[in-house]
């Protein structure tokens, strides 16, 4: 798993900035692979240079990985109790690739601009558009770069909120990296898992992704305004999406028309307040 996504990439890999901000400190970049075999070769980069190396055997391996989900599940601690201590709700953001998270993001912010303060950490492999748009809007944002990675772990959040400083009492908002599976792994200490699913994907997702329904506590089905034009069954999802959790929260929403989206902002209002009060 390391080896594929990126976990096992080092932490200089990874690069947090607020727009407009350069990416000086990573400038020159190491590729992180590894290969079957005990062989010499060169890097895909400014240079060329060779060395020898020895392979973990499978063993090694799953260590290795599972020491990595336990550093993630202390630092994740250690990312709640901050959270608490500052009455900082955090919601990650969880979905496939254009399921809408960010043009959601934008619409709270304007409507909610004046109500809750907000934030945002926004996760991408590359570029800092969403960063951009999210500042655009009118909220504090911090672009987190995974490079290889293909999804956010806590300390990419610890170190994001350095740089972020949200405020006491504010409500920060985890744009995670699109990906169903990976991200549904690693706890960041939030407070909760929120799962977006838009009409334009299958309604059968829930059953083939179960695991980031399964985390999540609130699921939010977008892109209704485009019901008329796909062929997607709203109830045959929720029926889905209970059959895995079913405790499971679920909206209907519209993040381009408003539709569904006051009911969006109680859930935030309400668990902003309770938050607020441990």
């Amino acid at each position: 798993m390391c080896d594929t996504c990126g976990c096992g990439q080092p932490a200089e890999a990874v690069t947090i900035r607020r727009p407009g901000e350069t990416d000086a400190a990573h400038g020159h970049h190491h590729q992180d692979h590894h290969h079957d075999g005990d062989h010499a070769h060169s890097h895909e980069h400014g240079h060329q240079h060779e060395h020898a190396h020895q392979h973990e055997p499978a063993s090694r391996e799953i260590a290795v990985a599972e020491a990595v989900l336990a550093g993630n599940d202390r630092q994740a601690l250690l990312n709640r109790g901050w959270f608490a201590g500052r009455g900082v709700l955090a919601l990650n953001l969880v979905s496939s690739p254009g399921s809408g998270k960010t043009t959601l993001l934008e619409r709270t912010i304007a409507d909610l601009k004046g109500e809750l303060p907000l934030a945002v950490i926004e996760g991408d492999q590359m570029t800092t558009r969403d960063a951009e748009r999210i500042e655009a809007a009118g909220a504090p944002a911090v672009q987190v770069n995974t490079g290889k990675g293909c999804h956010l772990d806590a300390d990419m959040v610890w170190r994001a909120c350095g740089k972020l400083q949200p405020a006491a009492g504010s409500v920060l908002m985890i744009e995670n990296v699109g990906n169903l599976v990976c991200p549904a792994l690693f706890d960041l200490g939030e407070a909760a898992k929120v799962v977006i699913i838009s009409v334009t994907e299958g309604d059968d997702k829930p059953l083939k992704y179960p695991h980031m329904f399964a985390a999540a506590q609130l699921c939010l089905v977008n892109k209704l305004d485009l019901l008329p034009h796909v062929k997607f069954d709203v109830d045959a999802c929720e029926r889905a999406a209970r059959a895995v959790n079913p405790k499971l929260e679920i909206l209907r929403v519209s993040a381009t028309t408003g539709e569904g989206l006051d009911r969006w902002y109680d859930w935030v209002r309400a668990r902003r307040a309770a938050a607020a009060g441990a």
